[in-house]
């Protein structure tokens, strides 16, 4: 789920920050100590809600694939839509909401996994259409920010998330993932909730 102008440069900046320093699509946990409050305005609500949690793998639907910034939303949208229509098939249940794990990005395009947890583990026997295959989500120490805005307006989001981590001084992954609470029809969905997490050291 893209929007296909501004982003290359915003997911670029986190990941050269990185690279220099229902039932909920996890199973999280919360660590004992959340972040404070940096006093921003509501529409950087993603930095004065950020908080560590600590996520724990779980059985998924999985597409893996790349695409071009401009193609992002689209090329997101179809995956989710596979990866339902395989589960459907094989008669697997979803567990937790859709989410996009980044594993590479430049200024071009990226690298993604596209999943939907799974409520249990799947029979061994199972057989999934291709590409679709079983997976985990990912498991690690994360940073939570909120975006609760179109996806159009995510940028906005992304620049707060990079200038928090520099600002308190959090070394992170190179991965980073888009949890959709609500799934958006159109970029311009003003009802739009992303969870965002980074991982971190």
């Amino acid at each position: 789920m893209f929007k296909p102008s501004c982003f290359p440069t915003l997911r670029m900046a986190l990941t050269a920050l990185v690279l220099v320093c229902a039932a909920p699509a996890f199973a999280q946990t919360p660590e004992a100590t959340p972040a404070p409050d940096t006093g921003r305005s509501t529409g950087d609500a993603s930095t004065s809600t950020a908080q560590p949690v600590q996520l724990t793998a779980r059985p998924a639907a999985v597409i893996s694939g790349a695409a071009e910034w401009e193609e992002g939303f689209d090329t997101i949208t179809k995956a989710f839509n596979d990866l339902r229509a395989a589960m459907d098939k094989a008669g697997l249940k979803p567990g937790g909401k859709p989410l996009t794990v980044f594993v590479e990005t430049d200024d071009q395009g990226f690298k993604y996994q596209a999943m939907i947890p799974l409520a249990s583990a799947p029979p061994a026997n199972v057989t999934l259409a291709s590409p679709v295959k079983i997976g985990e989500t990912p498991a690690g120490r994360t940073m939570r920010f909120e975006h609760r805005s179109a996806y159009d307006d995510i940028d906005s989001t992304y620049a707060a998330i990079t200038a928090y981590l520099d600002e308190k001084g959090i070394e992170a992954k190179p991965m980073f993932v888009e949890e959709y609470v609500t799934e958006p029809k159109t970029a311009d969905d003003a009802g739009l909730q992303v969870d965002i997490y980074v991982f971190v050291k």
